[in-house]
């Protein structure tokens, strides 16, 4: 089995969750158009002021997206 990868996204301010959940309706038209496969895509709330929208996927295509998408951060799992 794969790693998984955790490509996250950052979202600071008053509107942090609003623009993160927004965020992730982008992130599911580019696994959708570009057929990457076995995802998961999400967002959550850290405080009232910080929210992420995130992308797990394979180990294998981790570079491939990171470079289209430009993430923030990252992390296993």
């Amino acid at each position: 089995m794969s790693r998984r990868i955790k490509l996250i996204w950052d979202f600071r301010g008053p509107d942090a969750l609003h623009t993160a959940e927004h965020h992730q309706i982008h992130l599911d038209e580019f696994v959708k158009m570009e057929k990457v496969l076995e995802t998961q895509s999400g967002f959550e709330q850290l405080s009232e002021f910080h929210a992420i929208a995130f992308l797990t996927v394979n180990q294998e295509n981790m570079l491939a997206v990171r470079d289209a998408l430009r993430p923030h951060r990252g992390e296993e799992g």
